[in-house]
């Protein structure tokens, strides 16, 4: 255990540094070119739950509370918007994301620095990272 004021001193070998962020460079290129595909199949699976939510509404309808219409003639619409009380899991749960939506800036910062510390690490003659240069890539492994 480090005593307070006293810094850590860790040697990692280059290779392995250098192993870790082409493979951490690889995954997120794969991940970002598959980022259209699963946003299209998380947004399928919200209209599947928004008709099951529709459902579900419908079917309890005779438990509504503080039932609110409002009918726009201009454009002949009738808006009808009620209240259910229910309990956690009486309903379908909404889906969630499971995967990191990156926006494009922020995919090309993290890629060029990952290639830029690959391509430093790789003119090195050191055997060993020090304990800095680890530090400014840490994040990306």
């Amino acid at each position: 255990m480090a005593t307070r004021g006293k810094a850590i001193n860790v040697k990692i070998a280059t290779s392995k540094v250098i192993t870790a962020l082409e493979n951490r460079l690889a995954e997120l290129e794969a991940n970002y070119k598959k980022q259209d595909e699963n946003e299209a199949k998380y947004q399928t699976s919200i209209e599947a739950w928004k008709k099951e939510l529709f459902a579900y509404a419908i079917a309890n309808i005779s438990k509504a509370e503080n039932l609110r219409t409002n009918y726009r003639e201009w454009t002949k619409n009738l808006n009808v918007d009620f209240d259910l009380t229910v309990k956690d899991g009486e309903f379908p749960a909404e889906p969630q994301r499971d995967f990191e939506q990156l926006h494009a800036h922020t995919y090309r910062e993290m890629k060029e620095e990952m290639e830029n510390a690959i391509r430093i690490l790789k003119m090195t003659d050191e055997d060993t990272v020090s304990t800095s240069t680890y530090n400014a890539i840490a994040r990306y492994l």
